[in-house]
């Protein structure tokens, strides 16, 4: 791996930030600072250091992120903020694991962990998603009986089974809900289809990974060894 390569993506800053490091003198290779930014390291074996603190490479990063709502689930955009413009660590590899609609909030993974990713999305994993909603009028039995049975939400299958809890009932509803799939605008298209219309979603969890209560609205951190654990595992129907 070329060092600029590794000193940006353990988060020391750009390519062009940390060639500017470089050539300060800020950064040593195994001791000695007669180094280039073009030079190849062995992040395994070679030790890097910057203002002597030594380096350690990750080649696998994984973050929690609260996605807000009005930013887009992608790398750019040019009409949006994008959730990639919140995740300021240095490197240049991360992308969002799935995607969340513009006015929908909640768990998104940031990581760049290709295989992880296609597993936690996967129609043939069935890795649970959990949201909570509300929505317009009284949800009750009727609803969470169908969301059990499957719905015609206008694709060429019905949706999977889903879990509906409803966690108050009125005017407007409080309900969660736990789908295995993640069809395009699903959720909402489920109480389309029995005629209720969604005025508010957030996702709380991805399999066993539950979204922080510490964590605003834009703001991230790293999984825990448990929590990327359990992804990797992959909470199941």
């Amino acid at each position: 791996m070329r060092l600029d390569k590794f000193l940006a993506d353990v988060g020391m800053g750009t390519r062009s930030e940390v060639k500017r490091l470089i050539h300060q003198g800020a950064v040593a290779v195994n001791g000695s600072g007669r180094i280039s930014p073009k030079q190849q390291i062995d992040p395994k074996h070679d030790v890097v250091c910057c203002f002597g603190t030594e380096l350690h490479y990750q080649k696998y990063v994984y973050y929690m992120f609260y996605k807000p709502k009005g930013c887009v689930t992608a790398r750019k955009d040019k009409t949006h903020k994008t959730v990639m413009d919140y995740i300021d660590v240095g490197r240049t590899d991360l992308f969002p694991a799935g995607r969340l609609d513009l006015d929908t909030e909640g768990l998104l993974l940031i990581t760049n962990d290709g295989t992880l990713a296609h597993n936690l999305l996967s129609p043939a994993k069935h890795v649970r998603k959990t949201y909570l909603a509300k929505v317009d009028g009284c949800v009750g039995a009727k609803e969470a009986e169908a969301f059990a049975n499957g719905l015609d939400i206008g694709d060429d299958t019905p949706a999977k089974p889903a879990k509906l809890v409803i966690l108050s009932s009125g005017e407007a509803s409080d309900v969660e809900v736990t789908i295995t799939e993640g069809r395009y605008h699903q959720v909402k298209r489920m109480f389309h289809a029995v005629g209720r219309e969604v005025l508010a979603l957030k996702r709380t969890a991805i399999g066993d990974v539950t979204l922080d209560a510490a964590l605003s609205p834009g703001e991230f951190r790293e999984l825990t060894k448990e929590e990327e654990e359990a992804l990797k595992a992959g909470k199941r129907e």
